[in-house]
């Protein structure tokens, strides 16, 4: 048996890599403390999923070691099984059952006996407050009531850690404020370690005890949400441009102000980018294996690692070799200013001598948004979907075609 502390989870230089190239998970480690909400903060594909896989042992790694509970995720699957549960991203109910049917489904899977499922389901029923629903149709259900069920489902056999990917993806705000009580409120009377992973900073900041913040497969940042917002001293003033190709010319204006501590720039162009890696990543798959987020090291060059993250500079201060380049698709930039609300007309005023338009200037704290660029010089917000969306839809036009072909 492994040493490790019960109610933890020990992660040590954790990697996955998938057709020997696609490095989905990039020697990671950390500890989960129990009782903790450990939040998986980062873009799509960032390795997020692909992280829980392995610690809930439905993908092996590649290389590193993980316990879960104590138990090893190689050598003690079985053990790891029994002491986790697990709310997936994608819907997982069987909509032609009730909401208890699929409750008690999932308590003859744990070998629970008649009288402890009744109990159990009772419980796990009126804890999500759907006990009013439970003899009904899940078909019938709204998208918040199949979460919370899910919920219920993963907490049945009263698991130690409940792993949740994406708890409130698709959800509308009010809905998804629901549900963050559901899992506040399981954490501090169940005592159940929780990870979770998002793409939602709010869902994080409110969440967590702890955030985790990984992008192209690779631990970033991990500390505690005002602990993270405070490293960013000052306020950030955030100005959107005209004209993309002007930037360049006002950097090193903001480069000389010793009131201007960071100057970071955001590309309207990374869900581009993000697409481009994910495309050439299944490009290179082979037909319905080694489908996963994470970046391509391979030898065609398009789809390499930011140089900010290759050095991983405190801060994801701008690389003055690349601004150039970077600025070509880019209309924002954020500056880290000290008494940002009297700097902006200093700011204005700059920008206005060097003959360069702006389009709108705006004034905020320090977010977990702004640590998120801070970090990795990008946005974490996308709107072009999901990778495994992506992989999703060419995986069924592939068959398409293939039934085509062979009908």
């Amino acid at each position: 048996m492994s040493s490790a502390k019960t109610d933890t989870i020990e992660v040590s230089g954790l990697t996955k890599v998938f057709n020997g190239k696609v490095r989905a998970v990039d020697t990671i480690s950390f500890i989960v403390k129990g009782g903790e909400i450990l939040g998986f903060l980062g873009p799509n594909g960032a390795g997020k999923t692909t992280t829980l896989n392995m610690l809930s042992t439905l993908l092996k790694p590649t290389s590193g070691t993980a316990t879960v509970n104590g138990h090893d995720i190689v050598e003690e699957s079985d053990a790891v099984r029994r002491s986790i549960g697990y709310v997936f991203q994608d819907p997982t109910l069987d909509i032609e059952l009730t909401g208890r049917e699929n409750l008690d489904f999932h308590g003859r899977l744990y070998n629970l006996n008649r009288n402890l499922r009744k109990q159990r389901i009772k419980e796990m029923l009126e804890i999500v407050q759907l006990t009013d629903r439970a003899d009904n149709l899940v078909k019938t259900y709204s998208g918040g009531m199949k979460r919370r069920l899910e919920i219920a489902r993963g907490l049945l056999h009263h698991p130690k850690v409940l792993f949740l990917d994406e708890p409130t993806l698709g959800l509308d705000p009010q809905t998804r404020h629901s549900i963050w009580e559901h899992i506040q409120r399981l954490n501090q009377e169940k005592k159940i370690t929780i990870i979770l992973t998002t793409h939602y900073t709010e869902e994080a900041d409110h969440l967590c005890d702890r955030i985790l913040i990984i992008d192209f497969g690779k631990i970033v940042a991990l500390d505690t949400p005002d602990k993270l917002k405070a490293q960013l001293e000052g306020d950030v003033v955030s100005l959107t441009f005209k004209a993309p190709e002007m930037i360049p010319k006002v950097h090193p204006l903001f480069e000389k102000k010793k009131w201007i501590r960071r100057v970071h720039l955001l590309s309207v162009d990374d869900n581009q980018a993000t697409t481009n890696r994910m495309m050439n990543m299944m490009h290179g798959m082979a037909a319905g294996s080694g489908m996963t987020g994470g970046i391509n090291h391979g030898s065609t060059g398009r789809s390499r690692m930011p140089k900010h993250l290759e050095k991983m500079q405190p801060h994801g201060s701008i690389n003055q070799n690349s601004f150039s380049n970077q600025a070509l698709g880019s209309k924002r930039l954020n500056l880290l200013v000290d008494d940002g609300g009297h700097r902006i007309p200093s700011i204005v005023k700059l920008v206005d001598e060097a003959g360069v338009a702006l389009e709108s200037v705006e004034l905020h704290k320090p977010t977990l948004d702004d640590v998120f660029i801070s970090v990795t010089g990008r946005n974490i917000r996308d709107q072009r979907g999901s990778f495994m969306e992506m992989v999703r839809r060419h995986r069924i036009m592939r068959q398409a075609r293939g039934r085509q072909t062979h009908g």
